[in-house]
């Protein structure tokens, strides 16, 4: 336990309040895990300039019963751990954190300010941070209440009132937590629950009520603000390879999520992406773009950077490349706002294929000016990229993608230099592939949005590209042949291609690639592209 050596009178102290249920406590994460991923290596490690204090868990609780210092708990990776870091190293002055969460627990009832019931979280919420704030001041501090992060939502799902009165009972909770806190302009994180989850494709109507409802309230609130968090990893289960919870890359992605909106909150917002400063063509040229679409691996979730110089030729694949790019990822969550040099440009030190595609491109042939715009969000499903959409509207993906195309278009058009849509490679929705009902209309899906783009662009020609690798081998979704289908949708079309990609190194996860494995996968793609147009 942290013991004050000395008098802290009047020095200020920000308090960071964490609650919610298992996503916020960390569930399924692994300390042991967290060095697999190079730009989070060493969140882990203790930190005594960092104040902590929690209660984590329902029947048998981690209480900190005091301060510690910030550290893992059970050997888990909560939010907390990476939003410490980002937060300090982007402002001044000493923090706090509070974390109050378990598992399996409701806004309805355990969290009920008027009615708590079940593990009666409101009042033991209340009961923590009264605890915490006290202490501090005993300590001579002056401490803020400087904002609250809320990650919980899934298990009010199930029961009809809790799901149909999320936004109205969050809304009472957000008011009744300042009032009780006595802290009227305490600022709150509401975070998205995530769509890339098991439960985001079989209880997509579900969880779409409660996205609406915390989507209502925070709108309804200036102090409170909607984090999106469907783009972060989730881990890999057994099995067909779906998961429920985060996982360790998960969580540290999704503390960065909070840090983020808290520290542009502040005017703090992270540095300017290089732009293209001069266009790389002779105006009166015309450009080939090639258009990237797609989910976890076109995304790149989990290439890093920091792994390119254990790859051949990875070294150069981390440097500008003189090729217009442009891209909106995580579904709009993390967009270009200009050309850019093509290089690596995720969130989280990650990038796609588009790397390796472009450079292979390139050196395949020199002559032909080539631009690159990629459309993606990991946490998409295929009917959300179709214009029907599903249920959920507010995950239609198809109208922004669109749009994406035409802007891509008239950005090039802009330079003086005249674009010709080359094709579109889309690489086929991996949790797709783990759910069956998703994996049996695949390709019908796929070939109305096919259908749809070349309509509106006004390109009944236009190219497609299918890419895939292996699907989930399982018995739970074997008895739909997916390949067969999505080639059967090329064979139909001969402006559509299909590939299965096989060719791809050793991986050591289902679903997803790894950096080696997405290097590799749009170093075929610029091979298949190339071969295909001179058939």
């Amino acid at each position: 336990m942290l013991v004050a050596a000395m008098s802290h009178a009047g020095e200020e102290i920000r308090v960071f309040v964490f609650a919610g249920q298992s996503n916020m406590e960390g569930a399924d994460s692994k300390v042991t895990d967290v060095d697999r991923f190079p730009p989070f290596r060493g969140v882990t490690t203790p930190r005594n300039d960092v104040r902590f204090w929690h209660v984590i868990g329902r029947e048998d609780k981690a209480d900190s019963k005091g301060w510690v210092p910030l550290q893992s708990v059970r050997g888990m990776v909560g939010p907390e751990l990476v939003f410490a870091r980002d937060v300090t190293e982007g402002t001044e002055g000493d923090i706090a954190i509070v974390k109050v969460a378990a598992g399996g627990t409701h806004l309805g009832g355990d969290w009920n300010p008027e009615n708590p019931s079940g593990f009666k979280m409101y009042p033991l919420l209340l009961e923590t941070v009264r605890a915490a704030m006290a202490d501090l001041e005993r300590q001579g501090f002056d401490p803020t209440l400087e904002g609250f992060f809320w990650h919980q939502g899934e298990n009010d799902m199930f029961e009809d009132s809790y799901r149909q009165n999320y936004g109205e009972n969050l809304a009472k909770f957000l008011t009744r937590l300042r009032t009780d806190l006595e802290a009227p302009e305490l600022r709150f994180y509401v975070g998205e629950l995530c769509t890339k989850t098991i439960w985001g494709m079989d209880l997509r109507p579900r969880m779409a009520d409660i996205a609406r409802g915390q989507r209502a309230a925070t709108a309804a609130d200036p102090l409170a603000e909607y984090v999106p968090t469907s783009h972060v990893g989730v881990e890999i289960g057994g099995g067909v390879g779906l998961h429920y919870h985060y996982g360790t890359l998960g969580q540290l992605e999704h503390g960065a999520n909070y840090a983020a909106a808290y520290l542009s909150n502040r005017g703090v917002d992270p540095p300017a992406r290089p732009s293209m400063k001069r266009w790389p063509y002779s105006p009166t040229k015309e450009v080939d773009l090639w258009i990237l679409a797609g989910h976890r691996n076109m995304e790149g979730e989990r290439a890093f950077v920091q792994d390119l110089a254990s790859i051949e030729g990875g070294t150069a694949l981390s440097r500008p490349q003189r090729i217009p790019y442009r891209y909106s990822t995580g579904g709009g969550v993390h967009a270009s706002t200009e050309w850019e040099p093509l290089a690596p440009a995720g969130l989280y030190d990650t990038f796609g294929p588009e790397v390796s595609f472009g450079a292979r491109l390139r050196r395949i042939d020199r002559r032909t000016p080539i631009a690159i715009a990629k459309f993606t969000h990991s946490g998409s499903q295929i009917i959300d990229w179709t214009p029907e959409g599903s249920v959920a509207k507010e995950r239609n993906l198809y109208p922004a993608f669109r749009d994406f195309v035409r802007g891509s278009m008239e950005a090039i058009r802009e330079e003086g230099a005249r674009p010709r849509l080359a094709g579109v490679i889309y690489h086929v929705g991996e949790n797709d592939m783990s759910f069956h009902p998703f994996r049996k209309d695949a390709a019908k899906r796929l070939g109305t949005t096919i259908f749809q783009l070349r309509a509106d662009l006004g390109e009944p020609e236009l190219p497609w590209f299918i890419s895939q690798q292996s699907p989930t081998d399982h018995e739970r979704v074997n008895s739909v042949d997916v390949v067969a289908d999505m080639a059967a949708l090329a064979a139909d079309d001969p402006h559509t291609h299909h590939r299965l990609v096989t060719d791809l190194p050793p991986q050591p996860k289902q679903l997803v690639l790894d950096t080696s494995g997405v290097v590799r996968l749009g170093e075929i793609w610029a091979d298949w592209v190339v071969e295909t147009e001179k058939d």
